[in-house]
Order: C-alpha cells, then sequence, then structure tokens
C-alpha cells in the first residue's frame, strides 16, 4: 500500500510541475488565465474500520481550476485591440452565421480581406445591430449578433437638402447705389460660399450675398427696420427662388432669394407672418406660366440633379439659440454654415467605445455607427471549457452564456487600444516549481525508502 501512496504523490506533484510550466509558458500570451491544481486527499473507510488507526491512501487531483481575475493593460496603437476591464468574453464564431460560438478574452483583432473583424485564428467578432445614425443598440441577443464588417468606402452618395448658415450682418453697412450684380462687388455688401452636392456626389459652390437696403419712411417702425436682401448663385450662375437662371437681363432680371428684416436690437423680425428664419426654393420643375422649367437642377449640367427641394435655414444644424442671423454694429461674421450632403468617402479611422459601439469616420465627413461589440458572461466562469487559443466553449458547469452591452450590469467596459496581458504572477510560479520539485523529490525518496524495505524483508533468512 505505501508503494501506491508514494505513486499517486509522484503523480500529484507531475501535475503540479504540469500545471506551473504551462503557466509559465503562457506568461506572454494576450488574454491567457492562468490554472491552479488542486488536490485532496484519499482517505477510504467502512462501518467496521477504525478511523483512529487509519493512516490514508494518498492524495488526487481533484480540479486543475482557471483562475479568472483580471489581467493588466498594455496599450497599442492599434484601435481594433480590445481588452474587457471587468467581467466578460468576446464571442467569436468560426464561420460567418454560424452560432457554434467561442469565448474569449483575448482582444488582438484585425481585417481579413473582406473588412471583417477577426482574430489570429480567422474567427469572426461577433457584434450586436444599431441604429447607423443614433447607435442605439436595436438587440443583444447572441443569436441575432453578426460577424462586425468595417466598409472602406461610406457607400453611395448624398445630395444635399439643407443648407445651414447664421451670421452677423454689420448694420454699419451703407446700402449700394447701383442694382446687384454678382460679378461686381460694389453692388452688395458682404458674401460666404459653401460647397453642396448633386445626386452624383460632385461638389458645386453655392455662394450667397447679402445687400443691405434703404430703409423705407413709414409710421410703423417694424417697416422702418433694416432689411437686407439675399441673392444666390451656384458655380457662378444667378437664380431666384425657383432655381431658374438669371442673367440680369430685362427678361431674367437679378431677383432676390430672400429679404431679411431686423429689428433695433439686431435680431431677425417676421416678414407677412412667416418666421424668417428659413427659406426654401425649388430644384425640379415647377409650372411657370404655360412653361415648365427644371429649376435649379437645370444649372448643373453634368447629368446629375437636386433630388429634393435645398432648404437653406437660417441658423445653425442643432438650433442653437444664439446661432441665429443678427445685424449689430460689427464686422460682418459667419457663426455657422454648414450643409447636409456629401460625396462617396473613404475610412479615414476607426473608433470603439467603451460601451463596444464602433464608429466608422469617412474622408467627406460622415461617421457611421457599425454595431456594437457583443459581450457575454457565465453565471460559473470556472465551468468552462478549454478549447485552445485562448478560447473557451459553454458547458452544464458553466451554464448558459448571459448576453449584453459592455458597461450594463455586471459586465464590464471595453478599452479600445489595448490589451489584457496573461495573469500569470511569474515570480509566483517559479516559487510554486520549486516547491512542485521539492514535493516531487519527497515522494521519489519515499517509492525509494519503501523498495529498500521490502528488498530486505526479500533476503531473510
Amino acid at each position: 500500500m505505501s508503494f501506491n501512496i508514494a505513486l499517486s504523490g509522484l503523480a500529484a506533484a507531475q501535475k503540479d510541475l504540469n500545471v506551473t510550466a504551462n503557466n509559465i509558458a503562457n506568461v506572454n500570451t494576450t488574454g491567457f488565465k492562468e490554472s491552479r491544481a488542486e488536490f485532496a486527499d484519499v482517505y477510504a473507510s467502512s462501518v467496521f474500520s477504525s478511523g483512529k488507526t487509519k493512516n490514508g491512501d494518498g492524495v488526487q487531483t481533484t480540479m486543475v481550476a482557471q483562475q479568472f481575475h483580471q489581467g493588466s493593460l498594455q496599450f497599442t496603437n492599434n484601435s481594433l485591440d480590445l481588452a474587457i476591464t471587468g467581467e466578460g468574453y468576446f464571442a467569436t464564431s468560426q464561420d460567418l452565421g454560424a452560432q457554434d460560438f467561442t469565448y474569449t478574452r483575448a482582444g488582438a483583432f484585425k481585417l481579413n480581406k473582406d473588412n471583417f473583424v477577426v482574430d489570429a485564428n480567422g474567427s469572426f467578432l461577433q457584434g450586436f445591430p444599431v441604429d447607423p445614425s443614433t447607435g442605439d443598440t436595436t438587440s443583444v441577443s447572441l443569436s441575432t449578433s453578426s460577424a462586425l464588417q468595417i466598409p472602406d468606402s461610406s457607400g453611395s452618395p448624398r445630395a444635399t437638402s439643407s443648407v445651414y448658415s447664421s451670421f452677423n450682418l454689420d448694420s454699419r453697412s451703407i446700402a449700394p447705389t447701383i442694382p446687384f450684380n454678382p460679378s461686381e462687388s460694389a453692388t452688395y455688401n458682404s458674401s460666404t460660399s459653401t460647397t453642396v452636392y448633386d445626386s452624383l456626389g460632385e461638389p458645386h459652390v453655392l455662394q450667397l450675398f447679402f445687400v443691405k437696403k434703404e430703409a423705407e419712411e413709414s409710421t410703423d417702425p417694424d417697416e422702418d427696420a433694416n432689411k437686407w436682401e439675399v441673392h444666390a448663385t451656384l458655380d457662378g450662375k444667378s437664380f431666384g427662388k425657383d432655381g431658374v437662371k438669371q442673367d440680369g437681363s430685362e427678361d431674367l432680371p437679378y431677383t432676390a432669394l430672400s429679404t431679411l428684416q431686423f429689428s433695433a436690437n439686431g435680431l431677425p423680425l417676421k416678414t407677412d407672418g412667416e418666421d424668417n428664419l428659413s427659406n426654401t426654393f425649388n430644384p425640379i420643375g415647377i409650372e411657370s406660366g404655360d412653361d415648365v422649367v427644371g429649376g435649379l437642377s437645370d444649372l448643373l449640367g453634368n447629368g446629375a440633379t437636386f433630388p429634393s427641394d435645398i432648404a437653406i435655414n437660417w441658423r445653425d444644424q442643432t438650433g442653437t439659440a444664439n446661432k441665429v442671423p443678427t445685424q449689430y454694429a460689427s464686422r460682418f461674421e459667419v457663426k455657422a454654415l454648414e450643409q447636409d450632403g456629401a460625396t462617396v468617402g473613404r475610412l479615414a479611422g476607426i473608433d470603439i467605445g467603451a460601451d463596444g459601439k464602433v464608429v466608422a469616420s469617412y474622408s467627406n465627413g460622415d461617421s457611421t455607427f457599425l454595431g456594437q461589440v457583443a459581450m457575454v458572461r457565465f453565471s460559473n466562469s470556472q465551468g468552462l471549457q478549454q478549447v485552445g487559443s485562448t478560447g473557451w466553449k459553454a458547458s452544464i458547469a458553466s451554464g448558459e452564456p448571459i448576453a449584453g452591452e459592455p458597461g450594463s450590469g455586471t459586465l464590464g467596459n471595453i478599452n479600445s487600444s489595448a490589451l489584457e496581458q496573461s495573469n500569470v504572477n511569474l515570480t509566483n510560479e517559479l516559487v510554486d516549481l520549486i516547491s512542485a520539485q521539492r514535493n516531487f523529490q519527497a515522494n521519489s525518496r519515499a517509492l525509494e525508502v519503501n523498495s529498500t524495505i521490502q528488498q530486505s524483508i526479500l533476503q531473510i533468512r
């Protein structure tokens, strides 16, 4: 029996050495979780045996338990390197659309040839679907997750439908004495321009001209308020409110796009019962007498169109209270000048937030939410089944994966441009290695003593 006890001790010491050696070997493995060999004594008895004289039957390995405490973070320059701070795992699949997920803490991701986010084994990182504009998650179920893909372009061009402009017009300006002509600077007081895009994504310069008008004498103080006419050109071609080209001739005179009127305090006034903070001109075909004219799209000449009316809004895009046109005794100043069109853009950068939202930025100024990195947790992480490559599979002991958004509930946050290092403490492992070696030597000595005793008994005559 003493042979068996010594052999069990040798087997336990060897298991301890193997576990410790594996921890040391993976000290630089990203996302690796160290293991610990756990042992228990073997003690067999019956109702007829005396427990007071039982010496035990050796040792056995009860479990090689994984230790899932947090590893330290190593920061990188790759935005696709992801580290989890807190509880949780990334979900990956070997094939597109597969539901057989592998779970990992190793976040060294990259793009494959089809611009899917994959790990070193080619497994696809899973993400939840989101609204492309707001980033709101539409589902947090693993069954609705899909492989995250980063498109290298922002898709089709987007024609301009709204222009936002806010400015201060100098109240000290003197009204021009000659009629407006866009080619003569003496006929207007100030101008500004922005780029708008047609249906093909081709840029065009929209220029706005501001012409101060002489105040008319009247008993109504509102009518004596300062007035400014707004004229416009597209690529140097003047047009009116109906979008029709003007050349300054008798048949096509230069007419104002809108008239802005200000109070004595320099703030906008309403005109003819309408809010003077926005004006719309029609880019599509409208009737003009017996003729049908093409509107603003006819000014393009490249086969493209403006598919909808273009609205010029006299404010900024967010509607900020102090971003409205004013007329103060201060030099002309543009406070906001934006538009909502875009040409085709190329991928310029990827940003992944702590909540796992993936935002792509493009060269045309567009930003699009592409998805949200899926994260899962388990009731018992130590019950996960190791499958290699710092990956685990769900098992009966671990329970079913519980999916959720990063940072919600008990799930941790995501750190972009960072990797979680192995949680192995090399100093402790080297000490454990020495201890396991001493244990192995001691059990070897016990086996040798047992062999010597039996040999001595066999030599008795």
